[in-house]
């Protein structure tokens, strides 16, 4: 890997010595010979071998705690849903060990996965040591699942001296293989932040071909679980899954492409309508939380599922996870300057403004979906918006902004995904002035494969970055930014491969920027 300031040698050697490759963590099970407690009804027939075959992840860290996830799903794409188990509850064991040979167990306990949720299950485990390295299995029978790492965050207020996490989005599995997945795992990382589209609701139509994936649309619960079980058996996605605790988001296609609250944007009338959508928002949010490592305070109650959290990383980072879909008002370029319009809905509101006014950390991060900087689209001297972006709710946008100024929030970076490829940016005090002052730094992701190959530069970009003087930087390859923070800086490589439609291309870091801590904008420090 690339140098990185403080980068811990140590952990990835042990880390990639416990991976072993992707292909270890979806071959036969791990078998360390730890202590279990007996299954209750192990007696009971199970499905033949292969209940894991989607493999385990841990997300949201506290400084006592993490969650684990795992579903048992033998045929993961079972047409009805139910991963080719049988209507019946079955108990899971987990472990929790100081060492991933499991010589010093930690914690253990029992858990029951259910039929009506998919037998996934979510371990919300507490007792454990701030900052700390924590690796976790399960076991069904005979049966033992991969082994899993994680890390626990700093207690609060802590001296914190280094955080890197890695910022990912768009993963639409028929665009092609995900071969940043691949390089992410090898990493040196604490976290993964993962801004949305972890499925695509849409036939599979990339370079990968529709046998990726059904050839209709999703449109029920049951289909929805067959995305999400066909994109977690990738090999790679599950080494970066079991290689890091995750905090994950959602964004339009984890349900449907540009929707807004309880509006639909497809095309016939029936299915706009607010009660058939909200029936199918429900049936997408259930799957999501099934298949993703998530506290209960996350578990879906119908069509509503409350994702926006903080979580914070001692003295030195506070992470504000925000949803921008679900109380958004209906795209409208017309009224972008209109106060009443909003992304965030009057309780995220309430809730961020609070948050970003009384920070714990040094730094502070808005892990979001869309553009939030302002971008001029037309080139010369027209104008045109990204309707999907914060531009088009320009008013909420600028009081965000300036609600950062007026209440002095240390060091803000905004972190995005959506667009598909790279961008560094300023974010001008003045939204019709690019060369005001920069107020915070806006780091956008490119996504995972969503788009196919890509290129370093497309057409129109020279008039993109000449008309929006405050965006530094573009790329549209695939890739990842892998972010390193301590006390005196935010540091970002824009990791990128140059092709998914092989497995296996290696990454490299295509540009690299510097947020210097106290303010003054990026600064770029090699391409």
């Amino acid at each position: 890997m690339d140098d990185v300031p403080g980068h811990r040698a140590g952990a990835v050697v042990s880390r990639r010595a416990l991976l072993g490759g992707a292909a270890a963590l979806t071959g036969a099970a791990v078998v360390l010979g730890a202590p279990w407690v007996q299954a209750a009804d192990a007696a009971a027939p199970l499905p033949d071998p292969g209940l894991f075959a989607l493999g385990v992840a841990s997300g949201d860290p506290t400084p006592d705690g993490v969650v684990l996830w795992t579903r048992l799903a033998p045929d993961p794409v079972a047409p009805d849903g139910g991963g080719g188990m049988p209507g019946r509850p079955v108990v899971v064991e987990w472990e929790v060990a100081a060492d991933p040979g499991f010589r010093h167990p930690i914690a253990r306990g029992t858990v029951v996965a259910r039929p009506e949720d998919a037998h996934a299950v979510h371990v919300e485990v507490a007792g454990l040591r701030p900052a700390a390295e924590h690796f976790y299995r399960f076991r069904v029978g005979t049966e033992t699942s991969p082994v899993g790492r994680t890390r626990t965050a700093p207690a609060p207020g802590a001296p914190h001296e280094r955080l890197a996490f890695a910022v990912a989005s768009c993963q639409n599995r028929p665009d092609g293989y995900y071969n940043a997945y691949a390089a992410m795992a090898r990493d040196d990382l604490d976290l993964v932040v993962f801004l949305g589209d972890y499925i695509y609701e849409a036939p599979g139509e990339g370079v990968l071909g529709r046998e990726h994936l059904p050839t209709t649309e999703a449109a029920s619960l049951a289909d929805y679980r067959v995305r999400h079980g066909l994109y977690r058996t990738d090999p790679d996605l599950q080494a970066a899954h079991a290689a890091f605790a995750w905090a994950v988001t959602l964004d339009d296609h984890d349900v449907e492409n540009n929707w807004a609250g309880d509006v639909s944007q497809r095309d016939r009338e029936a299915d706009r309508d607010p009660v058939v959508f909200r029936a199918r928002r429900a049936d997408a949010y259930r799957a999501f939380w099934e298949h993703m490592p998530l506290r209960r305070a996350q578990r879906p109650r119908g069509p509503e599922m409350a994702m926006h959290r903080r979580l914070t990383f001692g003295d030195l980072l506070d992470l504000h996870l925000l949803d921008t879909r679900r109380h958004r008002s209906d795209q409208d370029r017309a009224r972008a300057g209109d106060p009443s319009r909003t992304l965030l809905g009057a309780e995220q509101r309430a809730w961020l403004w609070q948050g970003l006014a009384t920070p714990r950390g040094r730094w502070t991060t808005l892990a979001q979906q869309v553009f939030f900087s302002p971008r001029d689209l037309a080139p010369g001297s027209g104008t045109a918006i990204d309707e999907d972006a914060w531009d088009d709710y320009a008013a909420e946008r600028d009081a965000l902004r300036d609600h950062l100024v007026a209440a002095r929030t240390p060091n803000p970076v905004i972190l995005t995904g959506d667009v598909h490829a790279h961008h560094a940016c300023d974010v001008p005090a003045d939204s019709r002035d690019p060369a005001s002052r920069p107020v915070a730094t806006e780091l956008v992701t490119t996504s995972i494969s969503s788009g196919g190959d890509g290129a370093p530069h497309g057409d129109g970009d020279a008039d993109l970055l000449a008309d929006n003087p405050h965006i530094h930087l573009v790329d549209r390859r695939r890739g990842y930014v892998r972010n390193t923070v301590t006390p005196r800086g935010w540091r970002a490589d824009f990791r990128v491969v140059d092709t998914v439609t092989t497995r296996g291309a290696p990454a490299s870091t295509a540009a690299t920027v510097v947020v210097p801590e106290g303010g003054g904008g990026l600064r770029a420090d090699g391409v």
